[in-house]
């Protein structure tokens, strides 16, 4: 029931769903779900019923209008939904309005009237005793009146006999375009008490899924869309990025970076619950940093999570033994995982998803993941912050140290699209470069941010050998190396940029 100044929601049990609907759907009201071909209304549409005989015991009716009942039992068999045992457990009723061949009358009883329909309708729900209804897809009826009007009239007219019945309800319509008008006819979102609108807009040859809720009408809800993705034995999955927020604990406790010297230059380490990015060029020892702080737990008890984007798991561990490393007897002991595959396997909805699922699984201390540049190449530049943005909140949520590498866009450096984008989303950068002096190539790092601790801010020479990574001294006399074009100074110039610092007498 609601209350005087309280709309009650019902839990859709829908991940991410409640989540941005701030509880679920209101209870007892009718919600539109608009949305274009291939959007996921009818996955949608079903899971509301599947969610609630699985996770609360209720049951539902399903009225189809466009697909008949068997062909949605056979679609939806591969979401791990055994529709054909809930009818016969009785938790789940097909009222199948759906057009057959031969025999229009079916479709609708009575020209421009849906009586007959809901005396069926209602019949279906009392017998069940249903708490939830979805109809799908009511697009298929309206195009048989006539004028908005009747539209609106009969659209107004299966709200209020749903209401009265006291269900939860989810229509579903077409549209013709991702952004603009809400429905095909112009009219439906102006009668339903909730809207929420499903899109699937190609970017950049890419296909991007979103939900928005355009509206609640008197309770409250997130703005904006929020991308999801449809999975097997999982459906509808939505990422809801407005469940992060900034309310994580923190922490003082340091753990060492796999290199001493690195350790020094960050104040003693790395934060327990900091995410670190490593930005260089080609060649200039990200995957080295990344098999170094795997490796750095040694003497402790931690696991460590590896996603590879770029290297199979023998590669990696070739190369990790070129430098001393056995990352081998760590996974036989237990302490690593290795998770190789290639970015275009997936969208980045979809793997964010798998990503989290296997750390709670595994409940890693360390989680490496190289690298962001692979991933950024398969999406659009919105989703792949919103997946940085997602799985570095759950890393800090976790308390879990995170190292990301990405790749910058010339040898001698310069800021990568992938720094853009994430930098501020980062605790710590470090930078990797080439510097070029008198004919001769070598390597610069220099720790760029370290949030809430001193570092040091000398960008200094490092090496490469068997036994791994070995910073050495700063670079003296030589300027632009963060710029991507390293200059030696003369020391006539030296010593006149040292007197413009000198202090007064």
């Amino acid at each position: 029931m609601e209350t005087a100044n309280v709309l009650q929601k019902l839990h859709t049990g829908i991940y991410g769903l409640d989540a941005i609907s701030r509880g679920g759907l209101p209870k007892n009201r009718t919600t539109l779900v608009a949305g274009s071909a291939g959007s996921g209304k009818t996955i949608l549409a079903a899971q509301f019923l599947a969610e609630g005989i699985l996770q609360k015991g209720e049951t539902g009716v399903f009225v189809t209008f466009e697909e008949p009942a068997q062909a949605i039992r056979d679609n939806l068999i591969s979401m791990g939904w055994d529709i054909g045992r809930w009818e016969e457990e009785g938790k789940w009723v097909f009222v199948d309005a759906s057009a057959q061949v031969g025999d229009e009358t079916t479709l609708i009883v009575g020209s421009y009237d849906m009586g007959a329909l809901l005396a069926r309708v209602e019949k279906a729900i009392n017998n069940a005793r249903a708490t939830r209804v979805s109809l799908d897809s009511l697009g298929a009826v309206f195009t048989r009146f006539g004028d908005s009007k009747t539209v609106r009239n009969e659209l107004f007219r299966v709200a209020t006999v749903l209401r009265r019945l006291e269900v939860t309800s989810i229509m579903t319509v077409e549209r013709m375009n991702e952004y603009g008008t809400i429905s095909r006819e112009g009219v439906e979102e102006f009668v339903a008490d909730n809207v929420i609108i499903l899109r699937n807009v190609l970017e950049d040859e890419k296909r991007r899924r979103t939900a928005e809720i355009l509206k609640f009408r008197g309770t409250s809800h997130q703005k904006g869309e929020f991308p999801f993705t449809i999975l097997p034995d999982q459906g509808f999955v939505i990422v809801p990025l407005s469940e992060i927020d900034l309310e994580y604990k923190s922490t003082d406790t340091r753990v060492a970076s796999g290199s001493r010297e690195l350790d020094i230059m960050c104040g003693g380490g790395f934060y327990r619950d900091s995410v670190v990015l490593v930005s260089g060029a080609t060649g200039t020892g990200k995957t080295l940093m990344v098999t170094e702080f795997i490796a750095g737990r040694v003497n402790n008890e931690e696991r460590c999570l590896l996603f590879a984007f770029e290297e199979s798991r023998e590669q990696f561990f070739r190369n990790a033994a070129g430098w001393g490393v056995d990352l081998r007897s760590m996974e036989d002991a237990g302490y690593l995982k290795v998770v190789c595959e290639y970015p275009e396997v997936s969208g980045l909805e979809e793997r964010l998803v798998k990503m989290r699922e296997i750390m709670d699984d595994f409940k890693p201390h360390r989680v490496a993941i190289d690298s962001l540049s692979a991933l950024e190449r398969v999406s659009t530049q919105k989703s792949f912050r919103e997946f940085v943005l997602a799985i570095t909140s759950y890393l800090k949520q976790m308390g879990t140290t995170g190292l990301m590498t990405s790749t910058a866009p010339t040898l001698l450096g310069g800021e990568s699209v992938t720094e853009a984008h994430i930098s501020t989303l980062t605790d710590s950068i470090i930078l990797l470069r080439y510097v070029e002096i008198y004919g001769e190539m070598r390597r610069a790092l220099t720790v760029l941010k370290m949030r809430g601790s001193q570092h040091d801010k000398n960008i200094r020479e490092f090496t490469i050998d068997g036994q791994g990574m070995h910073i050495g001294k700063p670079f003296k006399n030589v300027g632009g190396i963060l710029a991507g074009n390293p200059t030696q100074s003369e020391s006539a110039e030296i010593s006149r940029l040292g007197g413009m610092f000198e202090e007064d007498e």
